[in-house]
C-alpha cells in the first residue's frame, strides 16, 4: 500500500501554500512519469510529465486551471469525488482514468495520496501514474473509471458476505466484532444487543485482544455513563477519550448504532485499552456502513427466529390439542357409556327390584352431571378464546359461597375417606366480594374437586385471608383483596412439571391420565376465570408426594369488623411487606 505523503516530506516538491507550484527540478529523481498536486477542488497547484515535449503539453499553461479546462478527467464529476474520499478517509486509492488534453486521450494508471499537514485536514492530493500501454488497456475500461478497492472497502465487503449466509443471531454477532476486531487491531470489540425495554446492556458477543480481560460476561449500566446515554439518543457515532481509564480499562472508545427501518436493534462498541487512539475518518466510515448491514442482519436473524419459535409453538399446540382431543373423546364416551348402560339395564328390566332400578337410575344420574360438566369446561374454553365470556361483577357473600362449595364437595371427600375443613376470618359483619358467584363457585369447586381426585390419604383445608391493600380494579378501588387457599395432602407436583399446570389441554402425567381421568382444562380455565375477575391465581407444591396448594385472589368490597386479632386471619400488608 502506498502511504500518505506528509506536507513536510513534499517540501522539496514545491513551495507550500495557496499559490500555484511550479515544479521544481528533482521532481525527475522520483522515477514517475507523470506527477501533478491538486487542491480539494481539483485545481493544479503543480504539474509535471517526462513526455510533455512529445504529446505537446504546456506544463506552465496547465499549473492554476481546473479539471474542466486543460487537462481534465473524462468523467470530472466521479474524479473529483474520488479526491473528496482521499482526503476524507486519508487512504491513498489507485485508479484507472481517461484524461483529455485539447483533442488527444490518455489512459492513464494513477495513485492519488493526500498530502498530510502538521495538523487539521489536508485539502491537497499528490496525484503520481503513467500513461497505459495497449496491453494494459485491453484489461481495463477506462470510461466507467474502475479502481482497485482500498483496503476498508475489501474488508467490508468480506464482512457482509460473511453476515448474509448466516440467519443464526449468534453467528452474526460473533462475526462482526472478530472481523472488526482482527482487521482494526483493537484491543476489545463488542456486541451488545439492544430493544428499547433494556434496563442494562449485555454483551453478547467479544473479540478479546490476548493482552486484555475477557469482558463477555458483563453488562453496562447505560444510565451510568454519559457516553451510553449519548449512544442510545442519537444517530450518530460516538467517540469517547478517557482521561483515566474505565472500569474495562478502555482509554479510547467509539459506540455505532445498528438501525433498521430507523430502529436501533444493537450497539458496536470499539475499545482501545494500551494506548489513546485517534479514530480516522476511514475507520469511523468503514463500521457505519457494516453496522447499517448487521442491523438489517440482525433484524432479519430475528425474524427468522420467532417465526422458528412460532412454528415450533404451533407445532407443540396441535399436539397438544390432538392428545386433548384423543382424552375429551375418552372423558366423554366415559360417562356416556354409562348413562347408556343403566338405562339399557332398567329397559331390559335387568334390576330385581324398585331399589336398584333406583340405584341403576342415580348412577345414570351421576354419569350425566359428569358429562355436563366436562362439555361446560370445553364451552367455557372456547368462549374465553373467542372473547365471548362476559362476566357481570357484583358483590358476593364469602359465607354463601364457602357453604355451598362445602355442600356440593364434603360428601365427596368422607366417601374417599378424607377430612374436610374450612377455615374462616371471624368477623361482626359479612366478608363480601367482589366477582361473579357462578364463577367464583365454579373455580372453587375445580379447585376442591381436583384436591379430592388426587389425594387419598389425609384431608383438604379449604382457608379465606383478608389482606389490607388498596388495589384498583376495573376502574374501581378497592380496600383489600381476599385470598382463598385449597391446600391438600395428596401426590403433589414436581418442580418441573408445576410451570405447565395452567397452559391449555396439559395434563402433566400421561399415565395420571388414565388413573384419574379428566380434559386439562380446570386450572386454565380457573386461572382466566380468576383473571377476569381481578385476581391471580399461584400453584404451589414441594415436589411429588408432597402435597399441594392453590390459592387465588379476588378484591374485597369492604373491610369487615373483625371480632378479635387473636382468632382472626386478619393479614395487614405492611406487615407482609
Amino acid at each position: 500500500m502506498k502511504l500518505p505523503i506528509s506536507d513536510d516530506s513534499c517540501s522539496s516538491l514545491g513551495k507550500q501554500g495557496n499559490l500555484p507550484l511550479s515544479y521544481p527540478p528533482n521532481w525527475e529523481a522520483l522515477g514517475a512519469e507523470l506527477i501533478f498536486i491538486q487542491d480539494h477542488l481539483g485545481t493544479y497547484l503543480n504539474f509535471y510529465w517526462s513526455e510533455a515535449d512529445k504529446y505537446h503539453i504546456n506544463c506552465q499553461k496547465i499549473i492554476g486551471s481546473s479539471i474542466e479546462t486543460e487537462f481534465a478527467p473524462v468523467l470530472p464529476e466521479v474524479y473529483q469525488k474520488r479526491i473528496q474520499r482521499v482526503l476524507a478517509r486519508r487512504i491513498p486509492e489507485q485508479c484507472y482514468c481517461l484524461f483529455r488534453y485539447q483533442k488527444q486521450s490518455f489512459p492513464l494508471e494513477l495513485v492519488i495520496s493526500p498530502v498530510l499537514p502538521r495538523q487539521g485536514q489536508g485539502d491537497k492530493v499528490l496525484v503520481m501514474g503513467h500513461l497505459l500501454t495497449e496491453a494494459e488497456m485491453s484489461l481495463t475500461t477506462l470510461s466507467s473509471l474502475p479502481t482497485y478497492p482500498d483496503p476498508y472497502q475489501q474488508l467490508l465487503s468480506k464482512i457482509a458476505r460473511k453476515i448474509r449466509r448466516t440467519l443464526d443471531l449468534e453467528t452474526i454477532w460473533q462475526q462482526t466484532v472478530d472481523s472488526i476486531g482482527q482487521a482494526l487491531k483493537l484491543s476489545r470489540c463488542l456486541m451488545i444487543a439492544y430493544t428499547p425495554k433494556t434496563q442494562q446492556l449485555e454483551i453478547k458477543a467479544e473479540y478479546c485482544h490476548p493482552s486484555c480481560n475477557s469482558i463477555l460476561e458483563s453488562y453496562f449500566d447505560w444510565q451510568a455513563e454519559p457516553y451510553w446515554q449519548q449512544a442510545l439518543i442519537q444517530p450518530e457515532p460516538v467517540i469517547v477519550d478517557q482521561l483515566t481509564p474505565d472500569e474495562f480499562q478502555a482509554k479510547s472508545v467509539l459506540v455505532v448504532s445498528t438501525f433498521y427501518l430507523e430502529e436501533r436493534n444493537g450497539l458496536i462498541c470499539l475499545q482501545q485499552c494500551q494506548h489513546h487512539r485517534s479514530w480516522s475518518p476511514a475507520e469511523i466510515e468503514l463500521v457505519q456502513e457494516l453496522a447499517d448491514q448487521v442491523g438489517t442482519a440482525i433484524a432479519h436473524a430475528t425474524l427468522y427466529q420467532e417465526l422458528e419459535q412460532a412454528t415450533h409453538a404451533a407445532e407443540e399446540a396441535s399436539r397438544l390439542k390432538s392428545e386433548f382431543l384423543a382424552s375429551t373423546t375418552h372423558e366423554l364416551r366415559t360417562p356416556l357409556n354409562g348413562i347408556i348402560g343403566f338405562l339399557k339395564l332398567i329397559l331390559d328390566g335387568m334390576a330385581d327390584d324398585s331399589e336398584e332400578q333406583q340405584e341403576f337410575l342415580e348412577e345414570a344420574h351421576k354419569s350425566a352431571l359428569h358429562l355436563l360438566n366436562l362439555i361446560n369446561d370445553i364451552l367455557d374454553l372456547a368462549k374465553i378464546e373467542a372473547g365471548k365470556m362476559v362476566l357481570e361483577l357484583e358483590p358476593v357473600d364469602l359465607e354463601e359461597l364457602l357453604t355451598a362449595v362445602n355442600n356440593f364437595t364434603a360428601p365427596q371427600a368422607e366417601q374417599k375417606g378424607l377430612t374436610f375443613k374450612i377455615k374462616k376470618p371471624q368477623t361482626h359483619t359479612p366478608i363480601t366480594l367482589y366477582g361473579n358467584y357462578q364463577r367464583l363457585l365454579q373455580v372453587m369447586l375445580n379447585l376442591v374437586g381436583n384436591a379430592i381426585k388426587f389425594t387419598h390419604e389425609g384431608g383438604i383445608v379449604v382457608s379465606a385471608e383478608i389482606v389490607k391493600k388498596k388495589i384498583l380494579c376495573h376502574e374501581q378501588e378497592f380496600p383489600g383483596i381476599v385470598k382463598i387457599s385449597v391446600a391438600d395432602t395428596g401426590i403433589g407436583v414436581s418442580l418441573e412439571q408445576q410451570a405447565k399446570l395452567f397452559e391449555k389441554f396439559v395434563q402433566i402425567d400421561g399415565s395420571r391420565t388414565k388413573a384419574y381421568g379428566g380434559t386439562g382444562l380446570g386450572l386454565a380455565i380457573s386461572q382466566k376465570l380468576v383473571q377476569a375477575m381481578g385476581g391471580q391465581i399461584d400453584f404451589y407444591s414441594m415436589g411429588e408426594g408432597l402435597g399441594a396448594t392453590v390459592t387465588f385472589t379476588t378484591p374485597l368490597q369492604e373491610v369487615p369488623v373483625m371480632k378479635t386479632v387473636a382468632t382472626s386471619l386478619m393479614i395487614d400488608d405492611d406487615e407482609n411487606d
